[in-house]
């Protein structure tokens, strides 16, 4: 029976920047961090960048008269970095990993031994049915040249995709994590418009925190103008994401972020904001959704994102291509290199200089496969997410023949 009262819900997100060995302050910072999540007692504290498990032992011992229910999402060589306390009890949880995450190569970006992934948690509140999704997206390096575009716009697909097949029985709807995305960026429409989710930065009734909303911003002593890139006011790449299905309706209340310090005024807590919702669900019977349906507005918009979303990945596909291409010409060199390198040996004209080369070239021909056979991993993955982007818009274009209404995600 659906309940006819409001329930609250108070929501806590946190790229939380502990990295062992790497990151400053880090255990002052945890420990900070469980103080403030103990006073506050929020309904969920959702925690991204928890790289050590040690931590998240820490946290979860310190906090589980609080938060008694929490769950560490594991993957790749160091973890997915994404943790979560409640105080309500977690029914149940799943994972997915993303296809593409990165190069293993660039082993001073580090995303790909991170295994980043989404994780689903399903709690039930006063006969309330919510889906919660945690997630932390490829980072950023560089905006003016942004390698990893295809695999964040992947990334983005497959989390759109992974909410909307997972959430089919929720009332309720919640994502929050640090995106890695600007609000307007290809990822960020395509998640949007793909699951109808709202961002509560946009809907709040009553904002509090630091300006535009902005989760990276230049009070914060951790963070560089390095990292803020060309936008030197601050970035917002954390959210706070809902919706709720019909029959429900839900809102933001508040929303409020740290601004370069802790919430008490001492240091921040990391190089990220902190944000802290507060958002209401209601019963509201169909005929009085105020919501309208998605017109031929909304579904132009959504289908020059998703063209434009798989004009992107082929771009991937084809610069992945081209990768394999080559570290399978280097591969085959190097194999010829290594048979006249036998041959010289085998034959005792040049003997010593043989044996000199024959590690090297072993190392080549390995690398090279290894980076061969990952460009056409790479560029599978790619194409398969632009088949289903292609095949979205093929259905998109079949019910705009047949003039019947768009299958877009609805909205409370």
């Amino acid at each position: 029976m659906k309940p006819t009262f409001s329930v609250r819900l108070r929501v806590f997100n946190l790229n939380c920047w502990d990295i062992p060995y790497l990151s400053k302050h880090r255990t002052d910072r945890m420990q900070r961090l469980g103080d403030f999540l103990n006073f506050e007692s929020f309904d969920l504290a959702l925690l991204q960048e928890v790289w050590s498990e040690q931590d998240f032992q820490y946290l979860r011992q310190k906090l589980s008269l609080t938060y008694p229910d929490a769950h560490y999402f594991r993957s790749g060589l160091i973890g997915s970095g994404l943790c979560v306390f409640s105080r309500h009890p977690i029914q149940e949880i799943i994972q997915h990993i993303y296809t593409l995450n990165g190069y293993p190569y660039m082993v001073c970006h580090g995303d790909w031994f991170c295994g980043k992934a989404v994780g689903l948690l399903v709690l039930h509140l006063n006969g309330l049915v919510l889906n919660v999704y945690v997630t932390h997206l490829h980072a950023e390096y560089s905006r003016q040249k942004d390698i990893y575009l295809a695999h964040r716009v992947v990334q983005a697909w497959e989390l759109a995709q992974f909410i909307h097949h997972t959430s089919k029985h929720a009332d309720v709807v919640l994502l929050c994590g640090d995106l890695n995305m600007h609000p307007r960026d290809l990822g960020c429409c395509l998640l949007r418009g793909w699951t109808g989710l709202r961002d509560a930065y946009v809907e709040t009734q009553d904002f509090k925190g630091s300006e535009d909303g902005c989760t990276m911003v230049p009070t914060n002593c951790y963070v560089s103008q390095q990292d803020l890139g060309p936008f030197p006011l601050g970035i917002r790449i954390d959210y706070v994401l809902y919706k709720a299905v019909s029959g429900f309706s839900i809102c933001c209340k508040t929303l409020k972020t740290t601004t370069g310090c802790d919430p008490h005024n001492g240091t921040p807590l990391s190089d990220h904001e902190a944000l802290m919702a507060t958002l209401y669900v209601k019963h509201s019977p169909p005929q009085e959704d105020p919501s309208p349906a998605h017109g031929p507005p909304e579904r132009s918009a959504l289908i020059s994102v998703l063209r434009e979303a798989w004009t992107e990945l082929g771009l991937g596909v084809a610069q992945a291509r081209w990768w394999a291409a080559l570290a399978g010409y280097v591969t085959v060199s190097g194999l010829f290199l290594l048979a006249l390198l036998c041959a010289l040996a085998v034959g005792g004209g040049a003997r010593e200089v043989a044996m000199l080369l024959w590690t090297p070239s072993v190392g080549l021909v390995l690398g090279a496969g290894a980076v061969c056979v990952f460009h056409r991993q790479e560029a599978r993955g790619l194409c398969r997410a632009q088949a289903e982007l292609q095949h979205v818009l093929r259905r998109e274009r079949e019910t705009q023949d047949l003039g019947s209404e768009p299958h877009l995600a609805q909205a409370d």
